[in-house]
């Protein structure tokens, strides 16, 4: 099992000639009203942290197009979508988001969207590419639900397999909560394969069903959190033989987030990283990742937790393409 410390970047980082594509839009930073529980500076926080790493390379950041309403009721109830686009969302559903549905906020969650569709096509031209947003699993073909509002992986997830790019993919979700909305929206759908690990004891209360998933006890570390993956994942691999894989990167498992139970270090984080892609990439199998959930007051301190997987995509791009 491969597993990159935090100073291996800056080793092998004069060694890379082409990094891998990474996608940003300016509008991933919606305002949020004053003390309001959800990180949004941490999207600015982390593109800042990439630009001064240069791990955008000199062609800088892909800019996606927000995804438009056909794309977005591919995997979302059009009712729900046309709501959300005029910002006339029920108070309920709203409460049931957590966010205000603000023609703002609605044009993040558009061009979050749009951002992991061109992740994914990224990816399969390049092997791996990442977002600096998505990861949205809570939302179901229903509505929105904890901080998310449309489900970016299961859109491009439709896209992609109405467009005959794909014939199988699989969601690899290492947020700390489950990916309930990814599963409830693929529960009928054999060429997506749902994977989640989580704590079991986090929200949401009410779990979905996924094709797979691991309920990990509150509290565990590097070491065992590392070992459950290594003995799950490559199998996993070898058994769906996907196309192509998104890997939902919550660093919510940290041992300091705000909403998580798990205890991971920094280097746990890390290790993680590298493993996951190298497990799919050494199979010749693209890896579109995005960032999932992380929360903390500090968005500096959280954006150096997220750009652990845009390290270890600019490393196995190296590697791997």
């Amino acid at each position: 099992m491969m597993r990159c410390g935090p100073f291996a970047f800056g080793r092998w980082r004069a060694q890379i000639e082409s990094m891998a594509p990474i996608v940003f839009h300016p509008a991933y930073d919606a305002p949020m009203p004053p003390g309001h529980r959800f990180p949004m500076g941490k999207f600015a926080a982390l593109a800042k942290m990439i630009e001064a790493e240069g791990l955008a390379g000199p062609q800088g950041f892909h800019r996606p197009d927000l995804a438009s309403a056909e794309h977005l009721c591919l995997a979302h109830d059009p009712a729900y979508v046309q709501a959300v686009l005029m910002a006339q969302v029920e108070p309920a559903v709203a409460r049931r988001i957590g966010l205000p549905i603000t023609p703002e906020v609605a044009a993040r969650a558009q061009a979050a969207t749009g951002g992991t569709i061109l992740t994914a096509r990224l990816a399969l031209t390049e092997a791996v590419a990442c977002n600096t947003a998505g990861g949205s699993h809570h939302a179901s073909h229903q509505e929105g639900a904890g901080f998310c509002v449309f489900n970016d992986v299961a859109v491009a997830a439709h896209l992609l397999l109405a467009e005959g790019r794909v014939r199988q993919i699989l969601v690899v979700d290492l947020d700390v909560h489950q990916g309930d909305g990814t599963a409830r929206i693929f529960e009928h759908d054999p060429r997506v394969f749902t994977f989640s690990m989580h704590a079991a004891k986090n929200f949401p209360v009410r779990k979905a069903v996924s094709d797979l998933d691991i309920e990990l006890e509150d509290g565990i570390e590097d070491a065992d959190y590392l070992a459950r993956l290594d003995d799950i994942l490559p199998n996993l691999i070898r058994r769906v033989r996907p196309d192509l894989v998104f890997y939902i990167a919550g660093v919510d498992p940290h041992r300091d987030d705000r909403l998580g139970r798990l205890n991971l270090s920094d280097q746990g984080l890390a290790a993680r990283e590298a493993f996951v892609l190298d497990a799919a990439l050494s199979r010749g199998i693209p890896v579109a990742g995005v960032l999932g959930g992380g929360y903390d007051t500090d968005v500096e301190r959280l954006a150096a937790r997220h750009i652990w997987l845009h390290r270890a995509a600019a490393l196995a791009h190296a590697r791997w393409r």
